[in-house]
């Protein structure tokens, strides 16, 4: 419905979110811009030996087409979202996913490795961009009491890239080449602005007086404690996960990565669907069951490395208790920053990313000296490190606050 003011119509508000229910045909919409971003950074994996032949490069070069978009996540995330801060949400979003599509088709067309290289770190700002702005818009699509239920869904894209992402794009590439993988993926990212524009409802950006510098979004109560334990989770996580193939293949399962990474993303999406019915009532005790879950994960890894049933048990328990972790962690983080919760995502992001790297340089310099045995301990030691931290924090977000857990007579009305 539109109003005039003073001659001029007005916007549509947007609508009060029914109480009851979720919004689930608004939210997949979400859930496919992740699992687009996703699938965007992770693809180039599995088409690296066609990638280095179509742009006459080594198979290391090629690989750094996975660098340049990670790093152009970490260097769009925090500067950008709060440059943006003022934008309607919505033309903000079709801005970002446009970029994808653009970017996509510029690396379909390209034959230069220059110019792929600079069209993958251009994809990553957008990337960037999308994840700050992902779980803030989600969650204002629904009442307080859905919060977390509705991050839950937002987050399924996420397992589900990782999980499928690789062996999907090398299936793909033995169909279309490698270029018609690109071509796909700008396909997906015209229908899902198109399915945006259509479907998910406009917001306004956050007003001039409201806005806090980022120093001061760092420094709100919470926000700290929650990036330090992403940082450990995340850390630990990929430690092993960057390196589980010849983790696998000391359990002699070498030749079966691809059923272990789906195993492992099945047990994640698990993860997700139990986060999501409890997380709105439950979110500290559930953090601290999945950090507690994750340790026992990595102890049945580290002791039985040599053992493919103690392999296969470790990794879908592994998949169990990690897979609800972005949602927990989202949650937290939005929890705490209140208004500035776009801000404190795109830092999130940014920590996210960072620890993604870092943990494949840890597993790395250790796999030579410590052997590939040692990696299950690591994860062991920094998710012990992140439950201590949640345990032990007072502050909003992890701390003992709750959460309301039923519709406010505003959301009622």
């Amino acid at each position: 419905m539109t109003t005039t003011v003073r001659g001029r119509t007005a916007p549509p508000r947007p609508r009060v979110p029914d109480p009851g229910r979720l919004p689930v045909g608004r939210l997949l919409a979400f859930t496919v811009a992740g699992f687009l971003a996703i699938m965007t950074e992770t693809i180039p994996a599995g088409l690296l030996p066609r990638i280095a032949r179509g742009l006459d490069v080594s198979e290391g070069l090629a690989g750094q087409l996975v660098t340049l978009y990670a790093i152009g996540s970490v260097v769009a995330a925090i500067p950008v979202t709060a440059a943006t801060r003022g934008m309607r949400r919505r033309p903000l979003l079709l801005c970002a996913v446009g970029g994808l599509l653009v970017f996509n088709t510029v690396t379909a067309l390209s034959a230069e490795y220059a110019v792929t290289l600079a069209a993958r770190f251009a994809a990553g700002m957008a990337s960037g961009v999308i994840w700050g702005l992902l779980a803030g818009y989600g969650r204002r699509l629904v009442p307080e009491h859905l919060k977390g239920r509705a991050l839950a869904v937002v987050g399924v894209g996420q397992p589900v890239a990782l999980a499928c992402g690789v062996p999907l794009g090398t299936w793909l590439g033995s169909l279309f080449g490698w270029q018609g993988v690109f071509w796909v993926m700008s396909g997906v990212a015209l229908l899902l602005m198109l399915w945006i524009r259509a479907l998910v409802p406009d917001f306004p950006g956050q007003a001039a007086e409201r806005r806090t510098t980022v120093r001061a979004v760092l420094m709100t109560p919470g926000v700290r404690p929650v990036l330090s334990v992403i940082l450990l989770w995340i850390l630990g996580h990929n430690v092993l996960y960057t390196y589980i193939a010849p983790y696998a293949a000391g359990a002699g399962l070498g030749g079966h990565v691809d059923v272990l990474l789906l195993a492992f993303g099945a047990a994640a999406i698990a993860g997700i669907w139990t986060t999501g019915l409890l997380v709105d009532r439950l979110l500290r005790a559930l953090t601290l069951a999945s950090l507690a879950g994750l340790a026992v994960a990595a102890l049945v890894l580290g002791v039985g490395a040599e053992s493919p049933a103690a392999v296969v048990v470790g990794i879908v328990a592994w998949g169990l208790t990690f897979g609800g972790a972005p949602t927990l962690l989202q949650t937290a983080i939005a929890d705490a920053a209140g208004d500035d919760a776009d801000v404190a995502q795109s830092m999130l992001v940014t920590v996210f990313n960072g620890a993604v790297a870092g943990g494949g340089v840890v597993g790395g310099l250790l796999l030579g000296p410590a052997g590939v045995g040692s990696l299950p301990w690591v994860l062991l030691a920094l998710t012990a490190a992140a439950l201590a931290a949640v345990a032990t924090t007072t502050s909003p977000g992890l701390g003992r606050n709750r959460r309301p857990t039923t519709p406010t007579s505003a959301e009622r009305s």
